[in-house]
């Protein structure tokens, strides 16, 4: 095929078709086409040689030009395409370091194995054009969601045309067993779009919770405008989910907006979602009464919360517990997940028993240290108290309104939890010692007796030890592992020391060490108050 022979428009109008069907700007084909024909010029004429190639843009003439660079004598890697100044002057007389000298050079007459070739280099500059052309269009349509056409099922995996491009629906997840056919229609949660050598992949999905988030957005005007708010959602994919909505306008009932009229709006919502079951509850900020909502349709007598552990205790009458539980935990799991919350749920009887335990436990306790009769231990654990810390410091005041106790017997019972403390701390400090703690460690600020020798027990010893623990090793905390809450026991947690006591704790040991310095922990604290850092863990 001689260039010189062909119609030179052809070539644009070539490009202009490509570039049509690819969906991409013809730019990008007509300079595939110049590199194109430049490797069949190099093929013909030397592939040392640096030979370009310029498509007009309006008449299609293709200029062939042989490119040289002026270099220094020493410099010189490819004769072919590089000379010295000396023998670039009697081409050009003042040529210097740096200049190029451009010449032109004969079109190539292309035999098959060129035309071979330039069609490869053309197909692969629009595939990488067409790949980032998708790439650019889908990565800002992350978390939303897109209908699309199936085209076949590999192992389980659907492939999903969805316009200019191919998306992925993996087989974990589609909802329960969904099974598609080619060219059945089908909607999906654009879950994540990569860029990978193989181009764009686009990852979708029907399980996530804000697909189910998503299509109430679609169904429900209200939510569309930004009137209701969606809160938090949790799902079991096609069998029930829990979605908690707020409005911010106190004339609008959010849960009667999202069912619909007659049920319309959340029934489309099911349909989608292959019959799953949804609980529509009302958000609330109090905790407890959000917790109540979303355990229904079971009813709760009573919640105890531990906002510091992010734990809580729901006490239901005894013929609600499998009700409140759901089959196979259904129910309890997907209220947790909503609220963030790890529940254990009671009965009464159940409750009622472990109260009784801590009662007997808690009165044992003032019998046995503060050598009180049980009538008298009773009356303590009765009005609250729980530990001989409390009983040792707590304002006099507070002892003085329970009957039987006077000033006299205040001061005497507060005396004796001293003593029995006093004689703790002094055997605790003994057995850390016999454990082999040093005295850096000893007199470090914060660590009393019992923990000293809970942590040689452990093996921390010295400061530096110490210094080398993480906040949730010493405070103890929470992991997520496959969705399911798991606790992380610490080492002083059973001493109550919050996650932030033990970061600072760490750090002052770490100060004292000089392994950080105050200018360090300074800007740290700055710039998470600022957002443009975060907390580091206190693990090194």
């Amino acid at each position: 095929m001689a260039i010189t022979s062909a119609n030179q428009l052809e070539l644009l109008q070539t490009a202009e078709a490509v570039a049509q069907e690819k969906m991409i700007d013809s730019e990008l084909v007509v300079e595939a086409m110049e590199e194109s024909l430049a490797r069949a010029a190099k093929s013909r004429y030397g592939s040392g040689l640096d030979i370009r190639v310029s498509i007009d843009r309006k008449t299609g003439k293709a200029d062939f030009t042989r490119v040289r660079t002026v270099v220094e004598d020493d410099a010189v890697e490819n004769d072919k395409a590089e000379l010295t100044v000396k023998q670039a002057r009697p081409y050009k007389a003042d040529a210097v370091v740096g200049d190029v000298l451009i010449d032109k050079v004969p079109p190539v007459e292309m035999g098959r194995i060129a035309a071979q070739s330039a069609k490869q280099v053309i197909l692969q500059r629009v595939r990488a054009a067409e790949r980032e052309r998708q790439y650019e269009e889908f990565k800002d349509r992350a978390g939303t969601i897109i209908n699309g056409v199936v085209i076949r099922e590999e192992y389980g995996n659907v492939i999903v045309d969805i316009g200019r491009g191919e998306g992925v629906l993996r087989r974990n997840e589609k909802i329960g067993r969904e099974s598609y056919r080619p060219n059945d229609r089908i909607r999906c949660y654009i879950r994540d779009v990569r860029s990978e050598i193989r181009g764009p992949q686009i990852f979708l999905s029907r399980t996530v919770p804000e697909f189910m988030a998503e299509l109430f957005r679609m169904e429900v005007p209200e939510i569309y405008e930004g009137i209701i708010e969606i809160k938090a959602v949790a799902r079991d994919p096609g069998s029930r989910a829990k979605i908690a909505v707020i409005s911010h306008d106190n004339m609008i009932d959010p849960v009667g907006a999202c069912v619909g009229m007659r049920g319309s709006r959340v029934q489309a919502v099911v349909n989608e979602l292959q019959g799953e079951k949804i609980d529509i509850i009302p958000w609330n900020e109090d905790a407890p009464t959000f917790l109540v909502n979303a355990l229904q349709p079971a009813e709760v007598t009573k919640v105890v919360l531990d906002e510091e552990a992010e734990r809580i205790d729901v006490v239901v009458p005894d013929e609600q517990l499998s009700l409140a539980i759901g089959r196979r935990g259904q129910n309890v799991r997907l209220a947790s997940q909503l609220t963030g919350l790890d529940i254990d749920i009671l009965t009464e009887e159940e409750e009622s028993t472990r109260r009784q335990a801590e009662f007997a436990e808690h009165t044992q306790l003032f019998m046995e240290k503060l050598d009180l009769d049980e009538f008298f231990a009773q009356l303590l654990v009765s009005e609250g108290f729980t530990s001989l810390e409390e009983v040792a410091y707590v304002d006099q005041d507070e002892l003085l309104v329970i009957d039987s106790i006077d000033e006299v017997t205040a001061a005497e019972l507060q005396a004796r939890a001293q003593d029995e403390i006093a004689e703790q701390n002094r055997k605790a400090l003994e057995r850390a010692k016999e454990l082999g703690v040093e005295e850096s460690l000893i007199d470090f600020e914060k660590l009393t007796p019992q923990m000293l020798e809970v942590m040689a027990q452990d093996g921390v010893k010295t400061l530096e030890d110490f210094a080398t623990c993480a906040d949730w090793e010493l405070a103890g905390g929470w992991t997520t592992v496959d969705g399911e809450r798991v606790k992380d026991d610490g080492l002083l947690e059973k001493f109550d020391v919050s996650l932030e006591e033990a970061q600072n704790m760490v750090m002052t040991a770490r100060l004292q060490l000089g392994w950080v310095t105050i200018e360090e922990l300074e800007a740290r604290a700055a710039a998470a108050e600022t957002g443009e850092g975060t907390t580091e863990e206190t693990g090194v």
